[in-house]
C-alpha cells in the first residue's frame, strides 16, 4: 500500500510530459488523477457528510458516514466473503463437550443470547454484532491539534482481519468535535456539556441502528446471498476515560459494576453488575424536578439522552470490554514496575537489567528502566519479559522476597494469559488463579510502605476479564492496540495530506480516495499459527576460521571443539556404538582440516505466513576488534532449547528437551566430508557446538514458577559439550542469572552467562514461549 502511494506521489510531482506519454498514463497531474479516482473508481464505502450539532448555544460540525451503509460495506465486501460468520457457534476441545473454547466473536455467549432474543420476535434473523471504538489522538507535534475518531467493525469478521489495517476490516465512521468549550466558564458545566456533546454526536451517528436492530434490513454478503440482518450494538472498545464517558459514570469508579471506590482493591469482586434498566429509567426522567437526584441514586452522571438509551438488545455496562493496552500494559503493569522499583531500589534494578543476557525477542535496556519516560505499550511488553528476573536475591527476608515474587508473577502471568488467541475453561481458571495469586500476596507492598491501598479502577477491571471473554471471545477481539494503529492512517497521515485549513473536509476526501485505491490492491492473509523453520544464509559469516580460534577462550570459546567433533563423527558413522566405546574410537579420528566455515546466526522463520520475517534467532560470535584496537562488536553466544530425543505422549512438557549454549555454528568442508564419512552417509550441512545445562527438575520453583538450571560439568570440571545438527535446535531461550544480594560490578550482558553458575529459565521471552512452556 505504501509502495503504491509512493509511486503515485512520484507521478503527481512529475512535470515531464515525455514520462506520462511513454507510460501511456491517463493523467498528467494530481488534479486529473484525483478526478479519475473520484469519478471512475467505484467505492464500497459511503461518503462523509457534514452535520451540525448545537450544544450550549454553539454549533459544531460532525463529519460522519451513514452507519448502516458502513455495516453493509463491511458485510458485503467480496474480500471478506470466505471469512464471514453468520451464526453463533459453540466450540469444544473434547468429545464430551466439557472444555468449551472461546476465540472469535461468534464463539462467545453474547451472540447466542442475542440470537435467541431476536429469534423470539423475528425468526430467521442474522445478527451483525456492531463493535464501536473511539479515541482522541494528536495529529501535530507542536500545535496541539487533535482529532476525535469513531471506528466501526463487525463481529462477523474474524479478529485476524479486524485487527489488520491492510485487511480493511475497520471503518472510520466519524470525526467528532474536539472543542474544549472554553466559552463555558464554569468547570462543572463545561464537563457536563462536553459529555452531552459526545453523546449527541454518537446519537446522531448511530441513528440507523435502532430500527435496523429491531426489524432488520436486507443485506447481501460478498457471495450475493441476501439475508435479513440485524445490526446490533454489541461492544465498545476504549480506554478508561472513554469507558467512563460512554457509560455516563464517574471517574474513579467502575464503569461495569456497583463496586464503591474504596473497595476497588478487593478480590474477588462481590458487587453486582450495574443495573442497565435502572440507569435508563433515571436518565430518561430528564425534565423532572428530581432528575439530578435520580441520576445520583443510580450512580450516574446526569447526561441528556445518552446514545444507547433506546438501542435494542443493549446493555452498555456489559458492552464495556477489557483493554490490554491501556488497562494492563499502560496501567497495571506500569504501576507494578513502579512498585518493584521502590522495593528493589532504582540503582540495583537498573544494574540487573543492564546485565541481562541478550536475546532476539527482548530489547536491551542498556541504561536500565527506572528513568524511562513516556513508555509505550510495546516497551511495557518487553519489560514484562524480564521483570521477574530482577526480584530474586533481594536484601529482604525470604518471606518478603517470595511474596514479592508471587505477586509479580501473578500479574505477569495474567498479562500473558489474557493475550491468548484461544481460551478454554481451563485457561480461564488459570487466569483467575493468576489474579488470586496477586491479591493473596499484594500485602507485601503494604508491608514495605509502597502502597496504602489498591483502589485502582484499572486493577479492579481485571476481575471482569473472564466474564468478558465468555461473552465476546478472547481479549484480542477488542484490544485498543488495533485502533491505535488506525490513528496513523485515519488521523495523522490524513492530516498531513491537508493544507491545515478546514482540515476535516480535506481529511475525509483523502480517506475516501485512499479507500478506493486500497480496494484494488490484493492483500495476502496471514494465519495465526506459527511453527518455526530454520533458515541459514547461503554463505558463511566467516569462510575460514582456524580451529585454534574456535577453541580459544578469547575466540569462540569452544574449548573442547576437536574432541566433541570427533565424538560426533564416531556416533554418526556408528549410531549403535555403546557410549563406553565412543571416546575410545574418537581418539583415532584425525581431522583433515585446520579451518572451518562458520555461521554467526541461526534464523527461525515461517515463510508461509510471515514471508522472510525473522521470528527468532540465535547468535554465536566472538568480539570484533577494529583497526584502531577498539572493540567494534561484543561477543555473544546465545542459549537454545534443543530436542535431544522425541517426546513421549503425555510426558512432562520438557520431555526430550534440554537447554544448551551455542558456541559455534559451522559446516564440515568438502574435503572433510570425503575423508570422514561414507558417500551414502553424509552428515547435515550445518552443525552446532553447544555447552549443556542441567536437565529439568520434575517441578519448577514454587515462588517464581521457573525451572532452575546450572551449567553441567564433567568429572574433571570441564563443561559437558556436544556437536549436533542445527535442525534439532527448537528456538532461543532466555536465562535469568542468580544475582546474589547485589550484582557483581564485573558482570556485563556479554559475560554474565560465563560468570553466573545458576540460572532460571524464563517463561516470558515471548508469547509463544509462554504458551509452550508455562
Amino acid at each position: 500500500m505504501r509502495f503504491v502511494i509512493l509511486v503515485l506521489c512520484i507521478f503527481f510531482k512529475s512535470n515531464d510530459v515525455q514520462v506520462t506519454e511513454r507510460l501511456d498514463l491517463s493523467f498528467k497531474n494530481t488534479t486529473q488523477l484525483n478526478d479519475i479516482i473520484d469519478k471512475k473508481l467505484p467505492s464500497l464505502r459511503p461518503e462523509f457528510i457534514s452535520e451540525e450539532i448545537v450544544i450550549a448555544n454553539r454549533s459544531f460540525d460532525v463529519y460522519q458516514r451513514d452507519i448502516i451503509a458502513c455495516v453493509r460495506a463491511l458485510y458485503g465486501d467480496p474480500k471478506h466473503n470466505e471469512y464471514l460468520c453468520f451464526a453463533p457457534e459453540r466450540h469444544y476441545a473434547d468429545e464430551d463437550k466439557t472444555q468449551r473454547l472461546y476465540h472469535d466473536f461468534h464463539t462467545g455467549r453474547w451472540w447466542w443470547d442475542t440470537q435467541k432474543a431476536v429469534e423470539e420476535k423475528t425468526p430467521g434473523a442474522t445478527i451483525i454484532p456492531v463493535i464501536l471504538s473511539s479515541d482522541k489522538t494528536q495529529v501535530t507535534l507542536f500545535r496541539n491539534k487533535t482529532a476525535y475518531l469513531v471506528y466501526l467493525t463487525i463481529g462477523n469478521l474474524p479478529k485476524d482481519i479486524r485487527r489488520k489495517p491492510s485487511r480493511m476490516g475497520q471503518v472510520l465512521v466519524a470525526y467528532i468535535p474536539t472543542t474544549k468549550l472554553e466559552h463555558i466558564k464554569n468547570k462543572e458545566s463545561r464537563r457536563r456539556s462536553m459529555c452531552n456533546l459526545f453523546h449527541a454526536c454518537m446519537r446522531r451517528i448511530l441513528t440507523g441502528l435502532k430500527e435496523a436492530g429491531i426489524s432488520g434490513v436486507v443485506m447481501r454478503s460478498g457471495d450475493g446471498v441476501a439475508r435479513r440482518c440485524h445490526p446490533i450494538f454489541a461492544a465498545y472498545v476504549g480506554d478508561y476515560p472513554e469507558q467512563v464517558l460512554v457509560t455516563c459514570t464517574y471517574v474513579g469508579k467502575s464503569p461495569v459494576c456497583e463496586c464503591p471506590p474504596d473497595a476497588l482493591g478487593e478480590y474477588p469482586c462481590a458487587h453486582n453488575p450495574r443495573n442497565f434498566q435502572a440507569a435508563v429509567e433515571a436518565l430518561s426522567s430528564i425534565g423532572a424536578p428530581d432528575w439530578g437526584t435520580r441520576c445520583a441514586n443510580a450512580n450516574m452522571k446526569p447526561v441528556q439522552h445518552p446514545f444507547w438509551e433506546d438501542l435494542p438488545y443493549v446493555d452498555v455496562f456489559r458492552s464495556i470490554t477489557p483493554d490490554i493496552l491501556h488497562q494492563l500494559l499502560q496501567g497495571v503493569v506500569k504501576h507494578l514496575i513502579g512498585w518493584i522499583t521502590e522495593a528493589v531500589g532504582a540503582d540495583e534494578l537498573d544494574a540487573r537489567v543492564r546485565r541481562l543476557p541478550l536475546n532476539h525477542a527482548i530489547r536491551p535496556f542498556l541504561k536500565g528502566i527506572s528513568s524511562l519516560s513516556r513508555v509505550s505499550g510495546m516497551e511495557h511488553k518487553q519489560i514484562c519479559s524480564f521483570l521477574l528476573s530482577v526480584i530474586g536475591d533481594l536484601p529482604h527476608t525470604s518471606a518478603i522476597t517470595h511474596s514479592l515474587m508471587r505477586a509479580t508473577r501473578g500479574i505477569i502471568d495474567f498479562t500473558y494469559l489474557s493475550r491468548y488467541p484461544v481460551h478454554s475453561v481451563e485457561t480461564l481458571k488459570e487466569l483467575e488463579a493468576c489474579l488470586a495469586e496477586f491479591h493473596d500476596n499484594k500485602h507485601v507492598f503494604l508491608n514495605l510502605g509502597i502502597r496504602e491501598n489498591f483502589d485502582i479502577p484499572k486493577l479492579h477491571f481485571l476481575n471482569h476479564y473472564v466474564r468478558a471473554i465468555k461473552l465476546y471471545g478472547t481479549a484480542d477481539n477488542y484490544n485498543t492496540e488495533a485502533t491505535e494503529r488506525l490513528h496513523i492512517d485515519f488521523a495523522k497521515d490524513a492530516y498531513r495530506a491537508t493544507n491545515r485549513k478546514d482540515e476535516f473536509k480535506q481529511m475525509t476526501k483523502w480517506l475516501e480516495r485512499r479507500e478506493k485505491i486500497i480496494t484494488h490492491i490484493r492483500v495476502s492473509f496471514e494465519d495465526v499459527s506459527c511453527p518455526y523453520e530454520i533458515k541459514m544464509t547461503k554463505q558463511p559469516s566467516e569462510k575460514s576460521v582456524l580451529l585454534d580460534a574456535i577453541e580459544s577462550p578469547s575466540g569462540y570459546g569452544a574449548t573442547l571443539f576437536t574432541v566433541a567433533l570427533a565424538r560426533f563423527i564416531v556416533q554418526f558413522r556408528n549410531p549403535t556404538l555403546p557410549h563406553a566405546r565412543v571416546d575410545e574410537a574418537a581418539h583415532n579420528i584425525v581431522l583433515p582440516f585446520r579451518r572451518l566455515p562458520v555461521f554467526h546466526r541461526i534464523k527461525f522463520v515461517n515463510t508461509k505466513f510471515f514471508g522472510s520475517e525473522t521470528l527468532d534467532s540465535i547468535h554465536a560470535y566472538p568480539r570484533a576488534i577494529g583497526k584502531t584496537g577498539k572493540i567494534t562488536r561484543l561477543s555473544r553466544f546465545d542459549t537454545a532449547m534443543i530436542r535431544v530425543r522425541p517426546a513421549v505422549v503425555g510426558a512432562h512438557k520438557f520431555d526430550g528437551l534440554r537447554v544448551g549454549r551455542v558456541r559455534v555454528v559451522f559446516s564440515i568442508p568438502p574435503r572433510g566430508l570425503e575423508t570422514l564419512f561414507p558417500i551414502n552417509m553424509q552428515p547435515p550441512a550445518h552443525l552446532a557446538y553447544v555447552e549443556w545445562f542441567s536437565t529439568f527438575a520434575a517441578r519448577p520453583e514454587a515462588a517464581s514458577g521457573m525451572y532452575r538450571l546450572k551449567r553441567q560439568l564433567a568429572g574433571d570440571g570441564s563443561p559437558l559439550v556436544s556437536v549436533l545438527p542445527v535442525s534439532v535446535i527448537q528456538s532461543s531461550v532466555h536465562l535469568f542469572p542468580k544475582w546474589g544480594r547485589t550484582v557483581p560490578v564485573d558482570w556485563t550482558n556479554e559475560n554474565v552467562l560465563d560468570r553466573s553458575s545458576t540460572f532460571s529459565l524464563s517463561n516470558y521471552k515471548d508469547q509463544r514461549t509462554f504458551f509452550m512452556y508455562h
